[in-house]
């Protein structure tokens, strides 16, 4: 498959950044150096990345009526994502999220999902008119959405991709279907499961419930600045990390996780793919921003050929 579709169910948020030099304490102001309003949130990271990548991406998602999700929802066409199943709310302004973003490239984020909770399993339902190849979702909607999108793709034999983050205590695990891949970072993954994943024995721990809560066919763990692993139930592999001058980490992991779908879809191969994403996630912190540091295809190519990666 050379070019595969993929359904991105997922949020559409502004963010606002401000850049400062550390986070503040308890009951401190801090000056900030700068702020921006930076197109974001977990789907439309993912569907750019998608995109950008060189996969067609098509995005299910809601945004308010107002300027903000006007002005998201032609960033995304400029993109060359099919907007086609992105509705606009009546009842709900568009997510916004807050990004606290430390000298040092680290971040803190608080989102506001407004419009995104809205979205509705017959919103998800339409947009598999799009004849997806595979479903790429997060927990950054309502349950519900999520519920359906692997529902759907369940009865049509779809491979479905899931970032699971920011982590819900309510989330019904047990209704997820068709599974192929879960992807948690390193808190996430402490949240789910109650492990911290701090080496190698407790990341296959990690690996071993959370594929026995979500009967995913693979468990792929984003470690941060450690790289990645995956297990498949019998193997575990650790893949190591591409060390780069971080300058944002915003978007990284959705950098990873798109990534890791677009080239799995692609060649079938796990281990190939967690090579690549873990790329594609490396090259997103280099750049500030959220849609704006997700890499191209080509500059995941130019970095594999630079590094001479044998994939």
């Amino acid at each position: 498959m050379a070019k595969p579709r993929i359904l991105v169910v997922g949020s559409a948020n502004m963010d606002i950044v401000f850049s400062m030099p550390r986070i503040p304490n308890k009951g401190e102001s801090i000056v900030a150096e700068n702020y921006a309003y930076v197109p974001g949130g977990k789907g439309a990271n993912a569907a750019t990345a998608v995109a950008r990548l060189g996969a067609d991406a098509v995005f299910c998602a809601r945004v308010g009526n107002d300027e903000i999700g006007a002005r998201l929802t032609e960033a995304y066409k400029l993109e060359n994502i099919d907007a086609r199943f992105i509705k606009t709310d009546k009842n709900a302004s568009t997510g916004l999220a807050a990004i606290l973003l430390e000298d040092d490239g680290s971040n803190r984020i608080v989102v506001y999902p407004n419009a995104n909770l809205n979205l509705e399993p017959g919103d998800v339902e339409n947009a598999f008119l799009s004849y997806p190849d595979a479903v790429l979702t997060q927990f950054e909607t309502s349950p519900e959405a999520v519920a359906a999108a692997c529902g759907f793709a369940g009865k049509q034999n779809i491979p479905v991709f899931i970032d699971a983050g920011p982590v819900r205590k309510d989330f019904p695990y047990e209704l997820l279907e068709n599974v192929e891949i879960i992807s948690p970072n390193e808190v996430e993954t402490a949240q789910i499961t109650g492990i911290n994943p701090s080496n190698a024995e407790t990341c296959l721990q990690a690996c071993m419930k959370l594929k026995s809560m979500t009967k995913a066919k693979y468990v792929v763990l984003k470690l941060s600045d450690r790289g990645c692993c995956s297990y498949d139930g019998k193997d575990f592999e650790y893949m190591t990390p591409h060390f780069v001058e971080a300058a944002d980490t915003t978007a990284a992991g959705d950098a990873f996780t798109a990534a890791l779908t677009v080239e799995y879809m692609r060649t079938k191969n796990l281990i190939a793919a967690c090579k690549y994403a873990n790329i594609a996630g490396a090259l997103a912190v280099t750049k500030f921003g959220a849609m704006s540091s997700l890499p191209t295809k080509k500059e995941v190519e130019n970095f594999i050929a630079a590094k001479k990666i044998n994939l």
